[in-house]
């Protein structure tokens, strides 16, 4: 695989590259944790490249491709570990289709990763206003005028999902955690800097005292897990994403950015990665898994077919990477 066009401590960004033919290229087992919004079909045009998956069609022909990347997929991912995998399902129109209803595209995604291999573990339901979705799609389903007209034509708002797949075999990499008031909290944390500094990414490893100002990582109450648990994630901000987003729209063509939001990226990386960990997006964009991994001190690594996506994403973990710095350089000052 050639070197990454961006890179900094503990991330790499590989630009105009297939996601598929990059992951081949990596050693087997080598990824702690993916999360990734997939192309949603033909719904929307993200680049005009020929290897862009987005332009694979909709149906059979893009599950056909879809399934040479969840092979990909499964071979890099550590066994024991997960991929998260954002999607929604998608709307049928009476010109295209023959009828007005919906696709059961999330379905799909999940028989294309069971093929390849892994183990269907859950999904968490992204509650999204109605409201701003008829405002957007003007779908008849959702019209209020609709209710008077035959309400039989109406339907419940559509939400994302966020599938989850397991490589099914013992984890050697324990994501270990500690009750809250309960358990030794610095004892794992102290593990996780050990590592970090074994990865080049820590210079030396702060004193207990200092420690504890990371331990609400290494902490997990009855009421977080709670709220994780829920199968419906109804505090997700559909407004927090990644502000220069709008940039990278092309003026001279019709393209589709739509980072995935922040809050679900959190939630993926607290439950189902650690500090140090390796966690992949192969569809990059412009860094949103990215900035949310660097800043809680996660490995990084993404592919981007289109160049101008790769270098907001550099921007953006490089940004984050200040900010993980910064919380580092806390602990310094603490144990001096």
């Amino acid at each position: 695989m050639k070197q990454p066009e961006y890179k900094g401590a503990g991330w790499a960004i590989h630009a105009e590259t297939d996601c598929v033919e990059g992951m081949w290229a990596m050693p087997e087992n080598s990824v702690d944790c993916v999360i990734t919004s997939v192309p949603f079909g033909d719904l929307f045009v993200y680049s005009d490249s020929e290897r862009d998956l987005g332009n694979a069609g909709e149906g059979e022909a893009f599950a056909k491709q879809y399934r040479f990347f969840a092979e990909a997929l499964t071979r890099i991912l550590r066994p024991g570990r997960i991929a998260c995998i954002h999607c929604t399902d998608l709307p049928m129109r009476k010109g295209k289709h023959g009828a007005i209803g919906l696709q059961d595209f999330s379905g799909d995604l999940v028989r294309a990763h069971t093929a390849a291999g892994l183990v269907y573990h859950g999904r968490a339901t992204i509650w999204k206003n109605p409201v701003v979705e008829m405002q957007r799609t003007k779908a008849v389903g959702l019209l209020h005028k609709q209710i008077k007209k035959d309400s039989a034509m109406c339907r419940v708002g559509m939400p994302d999902y966020m599938l989850f797949f397991r490589k099914d075999a013992p984890n050697e990499k324990p994501i270990q955690h500690a009750y809250a008031g309960d358990g030794d909290p610095v004892a794992i944390v102290r593990a996780w800097m050990e590592e970090l500094r074994g990865q080049g990414l820590l210079r030396s490893v702060p004193d207990d005292a200092a420690i504890a100002a990371f331990m609400a990582e290494a902490e997990f109450s009855i009421d977080e897990w709670q709220a994780l648990a829920s199968p419906v994630w109804m505090d997700i901000d559909q407004g927090e994403v990644l502000k220069n987003f709008r940039d990278a729209r092309d003026d001279e063509d019709e393209k589709h950015v739509c980072p995935l939001q922040l809050g679900v990226i959190r939630k993926c990386l607290r439950l189902y990665s650690r500090p140090g960990d390796v966690v992949l997006d192969p569809f990059n964009g412009i860094g949103s898994t990215g900035y949310e991994a660097v800043k809680s001190h996660r490995r990084y690594l993404g592919f981007e077919l289109k160049a101008k996506y790769a270098a907001m994403a550099n921007r953006n973990l490089q940004e984050a990477e200040l900010a993980s710095q910064d919380i580092f350089s806390r602990f310094a000052e603490d144990a001096a």
